[in-house]
C-alpha cells in the first residue's frame, strides 16, 4: 500500500529504521583528515541517505553512489533498493525531510539534482538539521560512459570525504593479468576491458598519475619492461637494461624512479632507473647482488627510501626491506631461516605502517599483512589460494588473487572488517595493481 500522509511516512520510516541497518563488523579507525564536523558515533561507520535524483538516468546515479557509499566500508548505505527503507526513502523523494532521516538512523542525507552540465550535491547533517556542504560537479555530456561513470565515482569519493575524513577509493582502477594480456576494470567492476595486443604480458603497474602503466613483455628476444599510455594504448620499451629478463617493474610514489628485476649469469637482481615525463631520465642503477639467486617483485616505501622485494638468497623465497641504494638489507620476517617458509610479492601500504605480502600456509598461499610499528603479523584470508595483494591508495583495502569461487578471480578485502567482496567474474584474474584516484579533488 502507498504511504501518502505525512504520519503514514513516519510510521513507515519507524518500522524499517532497525532493518536499515545492516549487520557489519565495526569500524574503529578515526576518521583522518579534515571533515566538517558531522556528529556520530565513531564506533560505527555513520548512515547515510542518498536521495531520489529526478533527472536522466537519475536511477544510475543514485544507485552508483550508493554502491561506492557500501563499497567503501565507511559508510552504512540506508534505503538501497530491495531494503525496507527504501520505500521510506522514496517517499521523501528528493526533497527534504530531516525527521524520517533521523527515524531511518542516518547522520548524513545527499540531496542531488542535475542541471547545466554538473551533479548539485547538497549534503545535510540529520542531526543537527542543518546543511554542511553544497557544490556542483561537472559531468561529462556522454551518459553511461566510462569517463561519466569516473566522474560520479570522484563525487563519491569527495562527499566520502566531508563525511568521514577520508576519501574514497571508487575512482580508482585495477589492472590486472587475464590469460597473457593486461586487462583493467573499474573499482566496482564495470568496464572490464584488455589494454595491450601483445602476446605475453605481465606484473602491470600503474604510474602514480595515472596516465600510463608499465608492464614486462615478453619479445623474440626475451622479456623487456614495456610503458603504455592511457587512453592511447601506444606502448614503447624502457630499454634501460639488456633485453633477456626483465619483470615485475614498480614506481615509487612521486613517480620519479622505476623499480624491476634484471636478470644475467649472475643472478637476478632489482635495478632503478630515473623517470621524467613518462621517460627513463639516467641510467638504470644496480641495487641488489644476486650472486646467482633471484630478487624481484620490489615494492616502494611510501617516501620513497626504501624497497621491499622477494629474494631466495637463503634458499626459499622470503621477503626483504632495504634502502633504495640497495644498503641496510635486513630480513621483514624474523623465522627466515625455516624451510617451511615462503614469502613473496610484498607491497607497501600508502601510510607506510603496513607491508602486505602472501605466504605458504600447509602448503598454500594466503594473504598476510605485517605491521612494521612492532612486526605483528595477521593472516588476512583462509578461504582458496590466495596471492598477490595491491593496496588501495587509502591503506584499508586490498585487491588480490583467490580461488575460493572454484576459479582464480579478483577479491577486494577489507582489512579493518574483513569483509570481502568479488571484483571480476570468469576473468581468470591474477597479478593486480591498484590505481592511484583518477579523479582530482576539487
Amino acid at each position: 500500500m502507498r504511504v501518502t500522509s505525512r504520519h503514514g511516512l513516519l510510521a513507515l520510516a519507524a518500522s524499517v529504521a532497525l532493518a536499515a541497518l545492516p549487520l557489519r563488523a565495526q569500524d574503529t579507525t578515526p576518521p583522518r583528515g579534515v571533515h566538517l564536523g558531522l556528529n556520530y558515533n565513531t564506533g560505527a561507520p555513520p548512515g547515510v541517505i542518498v536521495g531520489v535524483v529526478r533527472a536522466l538516468w537519475g536511477d544510475s546515479i543514485q544507485t552508483i553512489l550508493e554502491r561506492d557509499f557500501d563499497a567503501g566500508d565507511r559508510l552504512t548505505v540506508i534505503g538501497m533498493a530491495g531494503t525496507p527503507a527504501a520505500g521510506a526513502i522514496a517517499q521523501v523523494g528528493s526533497g527534504v525531510n530531516y525527521v524520517v532521516w533521523k527515524t531511518l538512523g542516518a547522520a548524513a542525507a545527499l540531496q542531488l539534482t542535475v542541471a547545466s552540465g554538473a551533479l548539485h550535491v547538497v549534503l545535510h547533517d540529520v542531526a543537527k538539521g542543518a546543511v554542511l556542504q553544497v557544490r556542483d560537479f561537472p559531468l561529462p555530456s556522454s551518459i553511461g560512459s566510462a569517463e561519466w561513470r569516473l566522474a560520479l565515482h570522484g563525487v563519491s569519493d569527495e562527499v566520502e570525504r566531508w563525511i568521514t575524513g577520508t576519501r574514497g577509493i571508487a575512482a580508482t582502477r585495477v589492472l590486472y593479468v587475464s590469460g597473457k594480456q593486461v586487462r583493467v576494470v573499474d573499482s566496482d567492476g564495470w568496464g572490464d576491458h584488455v589494454l595491450t595486443a601483445t602476446t605475453t604480458a605481465l606484473s602491470p603497474a600503474w604510474h602514480p598519475s595515472g596516465k600510463y602503466f608499465a608492464y614486462s613483455a615478453l619479445t623474440p628476444r626475451g622479456w623487456r619492461i614495456e610503458l603504455q599510455d592511457l587512453p592511447t594504448g601506444s606502448p614503447r620499451a624502457l630499454g634501460t637494461t639488456p633485453e633477456g629478463l626483465n619483470i615485475t617493474p614498480t614506481f615509487s610514489s612521486d613517480g620519479a624512479s622505476l623499480a624491476y628485476a634484471h636478470g644475467d649469469e649472475e643472478g637476478v637482481d632489482l635495478y632503478v632507473t630515473p623517470m621524467a615525463n613518462g621517460n627513463p631520465s639516467g641510467a638504470a642503477v644496480r641495487v641488489t647482488v644476486g650472486h646467482g639467486t633471484d630478487n624481484v617483485s620490489p615494492s616502494f616505501s611510501p617516501e620513497g627510501h626504501r624497497l621491499a622485494f622477494t629474494s631466495g638468497r637463503v634458499g626459499h623465497p622470503e621477503v626483504y626491506l632495504a634502502d633504495v641504494d640497495g644498503t641496510n638489507v635486513e630480513p621483514l620476517a624474523t623465522d627466515v631461516s625455516s624451510d617451511a617458509a615462503y614469502r613473496s610479492n610484498p607491497d607497501w601500504s600508502p601510510d607506510g605502517r603496513q607491508i602486505a605480502f602472501q605466504q605458504q600456509i600447509g602448503g598454500i598461499f594466503q594473504v598476510m599483512v605485517m605491521t612494521l610499528r612492532d612486526r605483528t603479523v595477521r593472516q588476512l584470508t583462509s578461504e582458496g589460494r590466495n596471492e598477490d595483494p595491491s593496496w588501495a591508495p587509502d591503506g584499508r583495502h586490498l585487491v588480490f588473487s583467490t580461488t575460493r569461487t572454484g576459479v582464480r578471480e579478483l577479491f577486494v578485502l577489507d582489512v579493518e572488517s574483513g569483509r570481502a567482496r568479488q571484483l571480476t567474474h570468469g576473468s581468470g584474474g591474477r597479478l593486480p595493481a591498484w590505481s592511484p584516484s583518477l579523479v582530482s579533488s576539487p
